[in-house]
């Protein structure tokens, strides 16, 4: 499995949501709603997730390990600050891996 695209869409004005993601996986998979959050601890990614009636979030797609998260977390994390960087440079570039 290989991400080859990823759009990163930011956020304004949120102290801890700085922006939402897209991925695509081999051209044929798109998993959208990934948010970069900056939590105590630096900023992470959250999988799309679906509110349960007893108000806890379930995620609706994760990696099953911990390679693999931290594979798609460093990707999408430097598509963000490639992204950031770009902004404040005035340049737009395509998002692609």
């Amino acid at each position: 499995m290989r991400i080859t695209e990823i759009k990163v869409l930011p956020v304004d004005g949120d102290e801890k949501l700085k922006a939402y993601v897209t991925i695509k996986l081999d051209d044929c998979f798109v998993v959208r709603d990934m948010k970069i959050i900056k939590g105590p601890n630096g900023y992470f990614v959250a999988m799309p997730a679906k509110k349960m009636k007893d108000g806890t979030y379930r995620d609706l797609v994760h990696p099953l390990d911990k390679q693999t998260r931290q594979l798609l977390e460093d990707q999408v994390l430097n598509e963000y600050r490639r992204a950031q960087a770009d902004s404040k440079s005035g340049l737009e570039l395509p998002n692609a891996v």
